[in-house]
């Protein structure tokens, strides 16, 4: 199907307004090659398209194609009805310079074809008429058009999955739970009807005396970052009207230091935002898992826990001089002794992968923490079910840690029967014993200031304020 190009031109003027199909980029190539010689762009001149997969059966349409842009279209259409989709498409850039695409036949919109690329699918051209002149500009004003597309490239985002639940088992050291650790503060009511609250920077202060009190009574930790955290909140009455009012710009500036200020919605509901305080911290080191196994002639521990005042788990005792105790075997005994030696408390952290770390201080002041008279029952029901018992405590000195296969290990300088070692486990719980004639008790539990009265229940618990005597399960 091949037309005289000559008896076209005659028609035409002589000022080389020759009437052509051309190349019309409707997509652009996802590879770097868009815009090299290689590829088609705008304004490329259509000399030839051949349709067919084998050389035997191919079938070649040179320009000039009757009816233009027309009659192109009524080639694709036929080839594609017949599911001859293989298409070469050859174009001439300026008098001598050729270049040649292989695609698929593909429809459009309103019963358009256009081709895709074989080697990209993401680049699409079309055909359009112009005029050969046209054709010419459009190839000449290729630098200025590629600047225009640099300018006009934006980087797409989108989703992606991601394999959470494995990723929190492989590389966390407690599955699913992270190593960040915070306590939120509240602010401070000022009076007994809860409608005002203190400041924003006595919030702040009351973070920084709470961490200071922790760090001077012994729990190793180190200051990560304070921040403050907005909380919604439905308030009316005196509240409503002792708040900041938030309802212009203007108002901003009061804003700076309140820690509770309103807003109206749109139903005329009055809006409080709390402005909290969360304290983030970190072991000196690390937190360091130890597991103890039980026997069946167990019948204590070996050690007591208490709780400081600022609401952290800590062991407060331990008997030495009996080396067949589940704290001897583990080596906790050891840890202990390393920490009473440098003035330091030996605090839970987690008991069975749980945080038993305080988390909370409300508005009248009061932390939330954990009770150590449900922990001590916890750990006794171990003891009782000869289930092994996993803890882990803040490390102050990292020659005292050593990592192997991901988890953390004690190793105790003196000899231990083949039970004194620490292996991750979800196990549960921990027991506590009772002292015997030949057993020496050792504590940290000499500075009253460190250690808090539980008042969970109706008695207080048994290792607070204890005497050897009485106060072992």
């Amino acid at each position: 199907m091949t037309m005289d190009r000559a008896s076209q031109s005659s028609s035409d003027s002589p000022t080389r307004d020759l009437k052509v199909v051309s190349i019309e980029c409707l997509r652009g190539s996802a590879k770097s090659e868009e815009w090299s010689g290689d590829m088609l762009q705008s304004g490329d001149i259509v000399e030839e398209l051949r349709i067919g997969s084998s050389p035997n059966s191919m079938i070649r349409f040179q320009a000039p194609f009757k009816n233009g842009k027309s009659g192109v279209n009524k080639i694709l259409q036929d080839s594609y009805k017949k599911k001859d989709t293989s298409i070469a498409v050859r174009v001439r850039r300026g008098p001598h310079d050729f270049a040649e695409l292989q695609a698929c036949i593909v429809p459009n919109d309103k019963k358009q074809y256009v081709l895709r690329s074989i080697t990209d699918p993401n680049y699409v051209v079309g055909f359009l008429d112009r005029t050969e002149s046209e054709c010419f500009q459009l190839q000449g004003s290729r630098t200025a058009r590629m600047v225009n597309e640099l300018n006009r490239a934006r980087p797409q985002d989108g989703y992606v999955s991601y394999p959470w639940e494995r990723r929190m088992q492989e590389f966390l050291p407690v599955p699913c739970s992270s190593n960040f650790l915070s306590i939120m503060f509240l602010p401070k009511a000022s009076d007994r009807a809860a409608s005002r609250y203190n400041d924003v920077e006595d919030t702040l202060a009351r973070a920084n005396a709470w961490l200071q009190a922790a760090q001077s009574s012994g729990v190793p930790i180190v200051f990560i970052n304070i921040q403050t955290e907005s909380l919604l909140t439905k308030i009316s009455g005196e509240t409503a009207s002792s708040t900041v009012n938030a309802a212009s710009l203007s108002d901003l500036a009061n804003l700076t230091n309140a820690s509770l200020y309103g807003f109206e919605d749109y139903h005329g509901v009055d809006i409080g935002v709390v402005r909290a305080v969360r304290l983030w911290y970190a072991p000196i080191v690390e937190e360091f898992s130890i597991e103890i196994k039980l026997k069946e002639t167990d019948t204590k521990l070996g050690f007591a826990i208490s709780r400081t005042e600022e609401g952290f788990i800590f062991i407060s005792s331990v008997i030495n001089g009996q080396e067949n105790l589940p704290s001897t075997r583990s080596g906790l005994s050891n840890l202990y002794k390393e920490a009473t030696d440098t003035s330091r408390l030996l605090v839970v952290s987690r008991v069975s992968n749980h945080k038993v770390l305080p988390w909370l201080v409300s508005s009248t002041g009061a932390i939330r923490c954990f009770d150590t008279i449900s922990l001590s029952q916890k750990l006794s029901l171990h003891r009782h079910a000869r289930a092994p018992i996993l803890m882990h405590v803040f490390l102050w000195n990292p020659a005292l840690a050593s990592t192997s296969g991901g988890s953390t290990r004690f190793r105790d300088p003196s000899p231990l029967p083949d039970e004194a070692q620490f292996a991750a486990s979800d196990s549960d719980d921990i027991g506590t014993p009772q002292p015997s004639a030949a057993g020496e008790v050792s504590s940290s539990a000499g500075s009253e200031s460190t250690i808090q009265r539980d008042t969970a229940g109706d008695l207080s618990f048994r290792f607070h304020d204890f005497s050897i005597s009485s106060n072992w399960v």
